[in-house]
């Protein structure tokens, strides 16, 4: 049964009883003893290997928010549940540095590079977010400037609505450099 999930991790608990002649509640009793997590966590961990192979930036677990697709230096998308330890106390509204580090280092994510900073970054909160809201964020490589650095847009959203905007400049280490040139002097 091991091999056979090795294999393909998506094979349910019904395919295996009808491949080795078993019941399902033998296949589920079998998993368990093996320590095999059922076929929804098997298609998490599949696809959670497949993000972070794909974000070169920074440890995955690094991102603010989940991140649910990326396409390096295209696209990407996170997910953020705002929960009671990212609000004010007194009135239930998120903290905005919390909004700001999801879409920063989603930014961050999305640079198909070992090493990507954010050098500046123009950004604008539209609206309140509360307590149990989730905050959908979308990024998206927009261009390059002359000096080598590239251009990402965030927009996040709670569900159609626009609670955050911003233009982020990062800095890439594989921007040409001049001899003499630092980080500061990149503009």
């Amino acid at each position: 049964m091991q091999e056979t999930i090795r294999e393909n991790p998506f094979i349910t608990d019904e395919e295996l009883a009808e491949k080795f002649s078993v019941s399902v509640q033998t296949i589920r009793l079998d998993r368990l003893e093996l320590s095999i997590p059922e076929l929804r966590e098997r298609i998490k961990h599949v696809a959670e290997q497949s993000l972070a192979d794909k974000v070169r930036a920074l440890p995955i677990e690094e991102v603010i928010g989940e991140i649910i697709d990326i396409e390096p230096d295209h696209s990407a998308i996170s997910i953020f549940d705002v929960k009671a330890e990212h609000v004010f106390r007194r009135n239930r509204i998120a903290r905005g540095h919390h909004l700001f580090a999801q879409a920063n280092s989603l930014a961050v994510a999305v640079i198909n590079d070992e090493l990507a900073l954010t050098a500046k970054a123009n950004i604008r909160f539209t609206r309140q977010v509360k307590e149990n809201e989730r905050v959908v964020a979308k990024a998206k490589v927009v261009g390059k400037k002359a000096n080598g650095r590239t251009i990402v847009e965030v927009n996040s959203y709670v569900g159609q609505e626009l609670v955050f905007s911003g233009t982020f400049e990062m800095y890439r280490s594989n921007n040409e450099k001049k001899d003499g040139d630092s980080y500061e002097d990149r503009d």
